[in-house]
């Protein structure tokens, strides 16, 4: 114990201890923080008033210093007026001196030394027109554009000299170039041809000082980029010859004979390509300009020379439809073989926009709507509208599409190849909306004359207007799915969704924003013309269902209770009130198959297998009672007679015919088969008391064990339950 209590003691003094030195520590730290807030406090005074001193001083100096600073203002800006005045006489100096080093290079006749001096006052002229000095800026234009002048006449003497001895303009295709032989002239004119041309370029203007007062490209066509200037003057000679042959009163200047100076730029092209290879475009590389091409940019400017007589020749062109159509053609198939078979670049313009200006292009879609009425008009009046020109070559004509479809849709294809290479997508646009006119116009034709041939809807003539639709169906489809009219169609979605076509696209749209489209720009016309394909074929399956169903009176009416079983036969026949109803259904599906197209007869007799299934169950098999004899007779004129009329079409024709296939499969089960599933039905759909020791078996697995798959288990109970022999089974059983 006493231990213990010591040991207690001991913690109690030492908790005490540290009791008393917390107490005397504590305060002391709290005495300190405080001091040093003091002293932070003294310091910010201390900073306070020493700002309040600095700001004083320096308002102090700026009121001492304020006159001297104004007066500094007033000659740096004098200083600075000073030095605008001196650097715009150096620049004038500068203009002075270059138009005197030009001056001088041009009397001792060194062209070289002047091109280059006027390269550099050319460098500077770009500078300056940036100056908000105008006066500056006008007096350098006018200097450069003045010895432009001069330089170029000179230039431009020469370089037509020296291409003349090289041989230019070729104006023959049996004249060759000059050879590349040893000849010092030869040689020498080479040389200089180079030299100038080189200069030629250097002295080309750009856009900002030229304002392209000097391109030899169609005004009408802004887009297009000036040519160079040797290259204009290498078309020079030709320009001369053009108008002098095309213009004026002369033979060869003939409105009704476009293709005569379309055929002479072709051939100025072809004949000039060589030269332009093999001379001029490795002048071009050498000279900096790899990625300009001779060829195109010599094609640019005779086109420039065909979109100008063009342009001047429209004006009388309007009046004539007949001069106005056959120009439209020439200019297209020219545009087309210039492409194609000259190498053209697509992207390049061509003379198609003098075609699409306001005036003309009206004219060309009244021009256009007149024509293909007109041949609308010749072609359904034709008394072989209704006819395959390929007659009875069903191997070439698979469709038996008749002229008048034909033709009409040779007349579209034709037009959507008019229209598809014009530059403007709202160009494009008009025209497809005059292209869905016209065939919904063909559309309500072929109504009426279906309708005016309602009274024979076998005849030869509404069957041909049957198969005219689904060609016209066909061919919609197909060009549905090209890139042109999936291009067409975005713009046409654009154009309503912003009510303005989309100018920065034009006509190539990304694939990916085509994959992405809804629908396409002939499926309010397909579906109209879908519908009326729809009622033609009900048409045509319904008279047939008919005639057959008349036919079916006898078949239907016969005794099948007494009919003899096969045991009282040597070969079982076909029932002969069957026989006028086969024999006109082969008939009409032998006509049928003949007159419509492979697709369409399909259709029909698909159709009509149907029709036939659904009326020999309801209206044969379910109204009538069948003994042994009768049930076998049913499915000998089924599987052995109605079946195969129809194999001719398809390898497995019973297929079609499920309903009357599984019935008679029913009816002629063996007894036993037949009353047990009948039991197992009955018990099934009627809630029969089963043993609940027994297991409960699906009556659709019982059919499919059968081999019906298609009855219900109601329909497959009630054509059981026509069976005749269920009293003898009964009586053998008890």
């Amino acid at each position: 114990v006493g231990s213990i209590l010591r040991k207690v003691e001991e913690e109690k003094k030492g908790l005490e201890d540290q009791l008393s030195t917390v107490s005397s520590e504590v305060p002391k730290k709290i005495e300190g923080a405080v001091q040093d807030a003091r002293d932070s406090v003294h310091h910010i005074k201390d900073i306070a008033t020493e700002q309040a001193q600095v700001n004083s001083d320096i308002t102090t100096h700026i009121n001492q210093t304020q006159p001297v600073t104004k007066d500094l203002t007033e000659l740096t800006g004098q200083v600075e007026e000073v030095e605008r005045y001196v650097q715009y006489l150096r620049w004038l100096t500068f203009l002075e001196e270059m138009s005197n080093d030009i001056q001088q290079c041009v009397l001792v006749n060194s062209l070289g030394g002047a091109v280059n001096s006027f390269v550099e006052m050319l460098d500077v002229c770009e500078v300056l027109q940036e100056s908000r000095c105008t006066s500056l800026v006008q007096f350098s234009s006018s200097t450069v554009l003045f010895w432009h002048r001069i330089l170029k006449d000179k230039l431009s003497s020469e370089f037509e000299e020296v291409v003349r001895l090289l041989g230019w303009p070729l104006l023959g295709v049996s004249q060759s170039l000059p050879t590349r032989g040893p000849h010092p002239t030869l040689l020498e004119s080479q040389f200089r041809l180079e030299t100038l041309f080189e200069q030629l370029l250097k002295i080309q203007l750009p856009d900002t000082i030229s304002g392209r007062r000097h391109q030899s490209v169609p005004s009408s066509d802004q887009g297009s980029q000036p040519l160079l200037l040797p290259l204009q003057l290498l078309i020079k000679p030709l320009r001369k010859r053009f108008k002098y042959h095309f213009s004026g009163a002369k033979q060869t200047n003939a409105l009704d004979k476009p293709e005569w100076y379309l055929t002479q730029i072709l051939g100025w092209i072809r004949d000039h390509a060589g030269f332009l290879d093999q001379n001029i475009q490795p002048l071009l590389n050498r000279a900096g300009y790899p990625h300009v091409e001779a060829k195109v940019e010599f094609t640019q400017g005779l086109l420039a020379l065909v979109a100008d007589k063009l342009a001047h020749d429209m004006d009388a062109l309007l009046y004539d439809e007949q001069l106005f159509s056959h120009t439209i053609d020439e200019v297209l198939l020219f545009d087309r073989e210039l492409r194609d078979s000259y190498s053209y670049p697509a992207s390049q313009p061509g003379v198609l926009h003098v075609l699409t200006s306001h005036d003309s292009f009206q004219r060309w879609i009244t021009v256009e709507r007149k024509f293909a009425v007109e041949k609308m008009d010749l072609l359904f009046s034709s008394e072989t509208a209704w006819t395959s020109q390929y007659g009875d070559m069903e191997d070439v004509d698979d469709l038996k599409t008749g002229e008048c479809a034909e033709g009409f849709m040779a007349l579209m294809l034709a037009l959507t190849d008019r229209y598809k290479p014009l530059p403007s997508p709202a160009n494009k646009l008009t025209f497809l909306d005059l292209q869905l006119e016209l065939l919904d116009d063909f559309r309500i034709r072929l109504t009426q004359v279906m309708k005016s041939q309602a009274q024979d809807p076998l005849g030869a003539t509404y069957l041909s207007i049957l198969n005219a639709v689904h060609y016209v169906i066909s061919v919609l489809r197909e060009w549905s799915e090209t890139v042109f009219f999936l291009q067409l169609q975005y713009l046409r979605a654009e154009q309503y969704r912003t009510s303005t076509v989309p100018r920065d696209c034009g006509t190539v749209v990304p694939e990916d924003r085509l994959s992405s489209l809804d629908g396409a720009v002939f499926d309010e016309l397909i579906t109209l013309l879908e519908l009326l394909r729809s009622d033609m074929l009900s048409v045509v399956c319904e008279l047939v269902f008919r005639e057959v169903k008349a036919r079916c009176k006898d078949y239907r009416e016969q005794s099948w209770l007494s009919l003899p079983s096969d045991k009282e036969y040597i070969s079982r026949a076909l029932s002969p009130a069957a026989c006028p109803l086969l024999l006109l259904l082969k008939d009409r599906l032998h006509a049928l198959s003949t007159q419509l197209s492979a697709p369409l007869f399909t259709r029909v007799w698909q159709r009509l297998a149907d029709m036939l299934n659904t009326y020999i169950l309801q209206e044969i098999i379910l109204t009538n009672h069948f003994n042994e004899g009768g049930a076998a007779q049913l499915q000998f004129d089924m599987a052995r007679n109605l079946f195969p009329l129809f194999g001719e079409y398809t390898p497995r024709p019973d297929n079609y015919f499920k309903d009357v296939k599984e019935a008679c499969l029913l009816l002629n089960l063996k007894l036993g088969s037949a009353m047990l599933l009948t039991e197992m039905l009955k018990k099934s759909l009627h809630g029969s008391k089963i043993d609940p020791n027994t297991e409960k078996e699906s009556p659709e697995k019982a059919l499919m064990d059968m081999g019906v798959f298609k009855l219900s288990p109601h329909e497959a109970e009630q054509v059981l339950n026509l069976r005749a022999n269920w009293t003898a089974g009964k009586q053998g059983r008890s």
